[in-house]
């Protein structure tokens, strides 16, 4: 009896004595539908329970610890959808990777892999990726939480996505790498192409996500964005900063290639500006956000000094942007940090404050010590990261970003290069065709000087020749007259004032023959023509006509007659030939 009023509550192994430390309550107010983003949780029931070893750093129990933490602080009831997802089917896991690796992954068991050693070698599941039980299974589990949350962002039924289990981004066509099976983001990505036009990959792990970068390096509807490590010999040993895609998705990957130690001020500033041009440029209709954990201090295999909040203030930058957004895990090595960091962004996500104090949940021995939300993480390694040498990063990614020739579109197509030169030299205007030859500057033009129509014009293009109008003459039967109904065209409307005497003389043309020359010489033969248009000539004054304004004769330029011509009698035209006004 007395030993059982000594068992108390607390001694039990499921939980820890904090000795008198605080923790939270966790939030019991529940999240009205319309107030915030819709948010949607992916959690595969079973997930965090498989093992890749003991020794093996990679431990999914990390998800279980990070679940624990999001129900403790009641963040549940302010998601408003909480889902177990099904497993991916082998059709779709197909989708991106091939049947033959495929075909592995479901048949290879710890218990027959010394009999397939020639294909374990050939897929590369040795050391980092090693063989363990239900692998098969588990890769499904969490391939099919991130193909679930791309759905449900297609159907536009989710705002952001959530899959912690995710973010697998080594893994590639036919092979495992960097302790990934599945490569859960591409599939997601693709499935995501079928709605969104344009998706914008943004990976802040401290390891190069090279799966996502490769299967859409030949892509311009994918950018990849990655910050990492780089030295040249770090896993996996690609992300340079001149990788930037070929083919059709030349600069659709940008990478940003970082040493050891960047600290909390130095990731915030160069991720938002980098980010925040590359969202302008591309203008993604989706975003997918791998939130690697190992990228933070004290990682087990990483070496940045990122604390806990900056790493989800990367996050909420994102978050604000108000795109359709899938979230997936990635690395993390150090359980209780993982856990802690990823409970956060949740927290970030939904929109919800949350304590630094732990709420209570069965996993409290994980987080002895201190039991905080934020424990101190940076310092332990020197930051090597001068600001000229991020500066040089930021103007060299804006460089690419400039190449951008807006942002591509499923609706464009290919239009063969032979038609669309025609094509394109057919819709340009004057201006532009101008600019183009470089004569002049686009919208400089000279306007020639004004030319009077009674100008002498001896030219190929001349549209008052003499052979027109002597031939209406001679079909009338009379001396054409100046007055006379011409059918020639002018070049323009204008006015024209005339000052004839009763009789009107024709003078000898060009080729010597009298009277032939259409439009005759009045005897004091005063003509002026304002402005540029077809004219009638009236009979008498100032009028308005249809006619032909002739002065195809430098006797006229001198505005005078030839003294040895004799005078005619004046002849009278009949009716129809005038066009006399009223």
């Amino acid at each position: 009896m007395a030993r059982s009023l000594l068992h108390t509550f607390s001694d039990s192994k499921h939980f820890e004595d904090r000795r008198g430390k605080p923790y939270a309550h966790p939030i019991t107010e529940r999240i009205n539908p319309h107030s915030r983003p819709v948010v949607s949780y992916y959690f595969p029931k079973g997930v965090g329970e498989h093992h890749y070893g003991e020794r093996h750093p990679m431990k999914p129990h990390r998800l279980s610890l990070t679940n624990a933490l999001v129900i403790g602080y009641g963040l549940d009831k302010q998601i408003h959808n909480f889902y177990n997802p099904r497993p991916a089917t082998r059709e779709e896991l197909e989708v991106y990777h091939d049947s033959e690796y495929i075909d592995f992954l479901s048949r290879v068991t710890p218990g027959n892999q010394n009999e397939m050693k020639h294909l374990i070698d050939s897929f590369n599941c040795v050391e980092d990726c090693p063989v363990f039980a239900d692998m098969y299974d588990f890769t499904r589990m969490y391939a099919g939480a991130s193909l679930a949350a791309a759905r449900k962002l297609c159907a536009g039924t989710t705002d952001i996505a959530i899959n912690w289990s995710g973010g697998l981004h080594h893994a590639k066509r036919g092979e495992a790498s960097g302790f990934c099976y599945i490569n859960d983001i591409v599939l997601a990505i693709l499935e995501l192409l079928r709605y969104h036009p344009r998706v914008l990959y943004i990976d802040i792990d401290i390891h190069h996500g090279d799966g996502v970068e490769l299967a859409f390096w030949n892509s311009n509807r994918v950018m990849t964005v990655s910050f990492h490590k780089y030295t040249g010999d770090f896993f996996p040993g690609t992300g340079r900063l001149d990788d930037n895609g070929g083919g059709l998705g030349k600069h659709f990957a940008l990478n940003v290639p970082l040493l050891d130690g960047i600290d909390d001020d130095s990731y915030l500033a160069i991720f938002k500006t980098i980010i925040g041009d590359t969202v302008t440029a591309f203008r993604p209709s989706a975003i997918v956000l791998q939130c690697g954990a190992d990228s933070l201090g004290c990682d087990r295999l990483g070496a940045f000094n990122l604390s806990i909040a900056a790493h989800g203030e990367c996050v909420n930058f994102v978050r604000k942007f108000n795109v359709p957004m899938l979230v997936v895990g990635g690395g993390g090595y150090t359980v209780h940090n993982v856990s802690r960091c990823w409970t956060y962004e949740t927290s970030v996500l939904v929109g919800a404050e949350v304590p630094d104090a732990l709420p209570q949940t069965m996993y409290d021995a994980w987080f002895a010590d201190d039991y905080t939300l934020h424990p101190a993480l940076a310092g332990r390694v020197d930051n090597q990261n001068t600001p000229a040498a991020l500066q040089r990063i930021t103007r060299n990614i804006r460089q690419k970003l400039r190449y951008l020739q807006g942002a591509p579109s499923v609706q464009m197509q290919e239009i063969p290069p032979d038609l669309a030169g025609w094509l394109a030299s057919e819709e340009l205007n004057t201006e532009e065709k101008s600019e183009e030859r470089g004569a002049v500057p686009a919208g400089e033009f000279r306007v020639p000087p004004p030319k009077a129509v009674n100008e002498f014009f001896d030219s190929e293009t001349d549209v008052d020749k003499d052979e027109e109008a002597i031939t209406i003459a001679k079909q009338r039967g009379a001396a054409p007259v100046r007055r006379a109904r011409g059918r020639g065209r002018g070049r323009g409307r204008g006015r024209a004032t005339a000052t004839a005497s009763a009789a009107v003389t024709p003078i000898e043309g060009e080729n010597g023959d009298d009277g032939d020359e259409a439009g005759g010489s009045t005897a004091a033969a005063t003509s002026r023509v304002r402005g540029r248009g077809r004219t009638r000539a009236r009979g008498r004054g100032r009028g308005r006509g249809r006619g032909k304004a002739n002065a195809a004769t430098e006797d006229k330029l001198e505005g005078s007659v030839e003294p040895s011509l004799e005078p005619e009698a004046p002849t009278r035209l009949a009716s129809n030939d005038l066009d006399v006004d009223s």
